[in-house]
């Protein structure tokens, strides 16, 4: 049996006639920036969040910078974040001229909350938060933290369409919170996307010249701006999808559950924790183990792909090669880019595949 990791092709197949339809409709109403899909679409993905204002974009990369430079966050600046992210999240507090400040997992594999007010001082400006996998953070150690301190908090949001933590959403707690639709994520385009949401209207309204040249309507240039605009196909392939995504969802929990009953037994493993009160939505299921690289390599030889999200934490990357925290803070992080494997997940998996997966890991192990 062979397993993709994700299977996209078998996503739009099952929803090929509505997207078909859709992006007849933008070929034929030739709108293909801007236009009613892309501000449809915002207001449908507010809705379905329940925040004030949608900012589409054209990746959650720009979501973040944007956001951080709206906040009037530059040199001199820090702002805290996970050591374990894809760079995107670090990368644009550098872009901005600020330094981005490390603080070491949980076991959550989210930023450790608990560690966070050490690291602040008078030139903290803000928290980026990641809910990694699709696990939310600590909101509430965060927002504490946030009210004490009078610093913004930017969640990103690109891996947890639609968690929660507390009945709240993820993206609902702070400032802001940043999306990616990139087409892995659990709602994907067909190319880049990204967005940001709030309830600040005014901020929303920064955030939007700022992406469209600094212009609020077009020529009538009040500051110097960039183009971060969604594509409008993009735009239509996600309003079909996002119809989608609850029950998607539901079957991502579904499957996770699946793995771990099956897995429960396997010593040499260890499963993810989901935070109490929460709702994990496992964009990744990651498992950890100290022979990591050998079942990977065992898995892949059988037809089950796996990957390693991520193979460097940010403070070991040669990118921060000059960064001055001392590694020893990232014990967590350097033991999670050595152990961690995610395993197929997507929304179409079957339960035969599950166990096709669970009685190789068993092989690997010898266990009858």
């Amino acid at each position: 049996m062979k397993i993709p990791f994700l299977d996209l092709k078998l996503q739009y197949l099952n929803l090929k006639d509505e997207i078909d339809k859709s992006i007849a409709e933008v070929i034929d109403q030739t709108s293909f920036i801007g236009g009613e899909q892309v501000s449809k679409f915002a207001n449908e993905f507010s809705s379905s969040y329940g925040v004030e204002k949608t900012v589409p974009l054209a990746n959650g990369t720009d979501a973040l910078y944007i956001a951080m430079k709206m906040l009037g966050i530059g040199p001199g600046d820090e702002v805290i974040t996970t050591a374990t992210s894809w760079i995107s999240t670090s990368e644009t507090i550098s872009q901005t001229g600020a330094k981005p400040v490390f603080v070491d997992i949980d076991e959550y594999f989210t930023i450790d909350a608990r560690k966070i007010e050490s690291q602040i001082n008078k030139n903290t400006k803000a928290i980026i938060p990641v809910h990694l996998y699709g696990q939310m953070c600590d909101m509430n150690e965060i927002m504490r933290i946030s009210s004490k301190y009078n610093i913004s908090v930017i969640e990103d949001c690109a891996q947890s369409h639609f968690s929660e933590l507390d009945n709240k959403l993820a993206g609902s707690w702070g400032k802001c919170g940043t999306f990616s639709f990139y087409p892995g994520k659990n709602l994907g385009a067909f190319g880049d996307a990204g967005a940001l949401i709030t309830n600040d209207i005014d901020f929303a309204e920064k955030c939007r010249i700022y992406a469209s040249h600094g212009a609020p309507v077009k020529h009538n240039h009040i500051m110097e701006g960039i183009n971060s605009r969604m594509d409008t196909m993009q735009a239509a392939v996600l309003r079909v999808k996002l119809k989608h995504i609850k029950n998607w969802t539901e079957s991502r929990i579904e499957i996770s559950n699946i793995y771990m009953n099956l897995l429960s037994d396997i010593h040499e493993i260890e499963l993810p924790i989901v935070r109490s009160n929460s709702k994990h939505t496992f964009h990744v299921f990651a498992i950890r183990t100290s022979m990591r690289d050998e079942l990977k390599s065992y898995l892949e030889e059988r037809g089950i792909p796996t990957q390693i999200h991520y193979p460097f934490a940010m403070p070991f990357m040669p990118a921060y090669k000059g960064h001055d925290q001392n590694k020893s803070l990232f014990n967590n992080a350097k033991l999670h880019q050595e152990t961690e494997l995610s395993l197929p997940i997507f929304p179409e998996m079957t339960k035969e595949q599950v166990e096709y997966v669970y009685m190789n890991i068993c092989d690997f192990f010898k266990i009858k």
